[in-house]
């Protein structure tokens, strides 16, 4: 990785996309610092230290969430909106003629996303106004309106912030911004942990698991983000004209995680949530209800985490993948898999293939989420570690390093004829 890295930053048209996606990155650190007028922001530290759902937007914010600022609510109603994009797509056959219409389908699909950001940032930022009212300085009309403004505005920002890091930087620009919000909340955490430290709360061998455990986790991520199922595929030859096309082998890369991290995050959204809800209303038996059984690292709440895990991996998996689409293509152009007859055969093998290879990644996202929330229950670590910030950490730094190595092949290439 330094390698490559090092030697991407000795080519001089690398070396400034790299420096203008490190300057872009040094703007959103320097706006997580900027805080929304009329909120009271020592009360918000407060209630963000508590965790749950707000210490998790608190990581992926970079500390935007405790400073309450212009990006607190992150690039998050940009990633819902692309989700909720992927599923009408499949959903409305007019925009699935859309997706398959190049590169102008792709940007009318872009500028849907845009405007669907742009509206679910003002309806979340309206609701965390009126959620987080008690945290107001004046309840007034005008307040809310500048709250709900301001956090919309700041989310804005951060999409045109990321499709510039896509045209002039190095790629990968909304991704690239909640990896930096959360390498950003490292040194937070080793200061807090060396504070328990010195404070008694926390002692050397829980420290020394603690540890362990991270650098097991990310080696796991590592190693499953890479894993993947190589199904074989021959192509016959055929003679078109006077020229000879196929009699080639080749395969379909089925990923172990196709999902990525988006079912965690939908999971713990969707558990979290009512939670939170019912934490506006303390003196509620809703909220003691909740509380009592659904409490971040409670026995049943383990159980329906990991159980919806396991489920959206699968649901996200059907979304992002078509077998019979997959298949076809392979029919299309002349191709089969070894011993598999093509057509129907074909998809139902590559089905049974998915399902038995996505039913180890989505074990694999339950115990790696599960795993922190136990560990940070029992030994009281006070440091908010979540699976999912280390997938989303080591995921980004991959396809970073697989981009810029793209990159420097594209660049250095000799040609065939040299």
């Amino acid at each position: 990785m330094f390698n490559t890295l090092r030697n991407a930053w000795k080519i001089p048209d690398l070396r400034n996309k790299m420096m203008f996606t490190l300057a872009m990155l040094i703007v959103f650190r320097f706006g997580t610092f900027v805080s929304v007028p009329g909120m009271n922001i020592e009360a918000i530290k407060q209630l963000v230290t508590s965790g749950g759902l707000l210490g998790f937007f608190d990581v992926i914010s970079g500390g935007a969430f405790n400073n309450f600022s212009i990006f607190t609510m992150s690039i998050t109603p940009y990633i819902n909106a692309s989700i909720i994009m992927q599923l009408l797509t499949i959903a409305i056959p007019s925009l699935e003629a859309l997706s398959k219409e190049g590169e102008e389908g792709r940007r009318k699909i872009a500028q849907y996303v845009r405007y669907a950001t742009v509206v679910l940032a003002l309806v979340q930022g309206i609701a965390i106004s009126y959620g987080l009212r008690g945290y107001l300085i004046e309840r007034n009309f005008w307040t809310y309106t500048v709250v709900a403004l301001s956090l919309t505005a700041g989310t804005a920002f951060l999409m045109w912030l990321g499709e510039l890091i896509n045209e002039k930087g190095i790629g990968n620009g909304i991704s690239l911004l909640i990896f930096a919000g959360i390498v950003s909340r490292i040194p937070v955490g080793i200061n807090k942990l060396y504070l328990a430290y010195l404070d008694k709360t926390v002692n050397i061998l829980t420290l020394i698991i603690f540890l362990l455990v991270a650098v097991a986790i990310i080696m796991a991520v590592v190693y499953i983000q890479e894993g993947q199922r190589r199904i074989p595929v021959q192509y016959a030859k055929r003679v078109v004209g006077r020229k000879m096309y196929g009699g080639q082998s080749t395969h379909i890369p089925l990923k172990v995680n196709q999902a990525g991290v988006i079912p965690v995050i939908f999971a713990m959204s969707l558990l979290t949530f009512p939670t939170q809800i019912a934490s506006f209303f303390p003196n509620s038996a809703f909220y003691g209800f909740m509380t009592k059984y659904f409490d971040w690292g409670t026995p049943l709440q383990g159980i329906m985490y990991a159980l919806l895990i396991i489920g959206f991996t699968y649901f996200y998996t059907a979304v992002t993948f078509n077998p019979v689409e997959v298949s076809n293509n392979i029919k299309k152009y002349g191709g089969f898999i070894p011993g598999i007859r093509p057509g129907k055969p074909t998809t139902d093998f590559i089905v049974k293939s998915l399902n038995r290879i996505t039913l180890v990644g989505a074990i694999f996202l339950a115990v790696i989420a599960i795993i922190p929330i136990f560990l940070l229950k029992f030994a009281q670590i006070p440091v908010y570690f979540g699976s999912t910030s280390l997938l989303i950490v080591v995921g980004v730094a991959m396809d970073f390093v697989k981009q810029v190595e793209a990159q420097m092949v594209m660049r250095n290439y000799q040609g065939f004829l040299k």
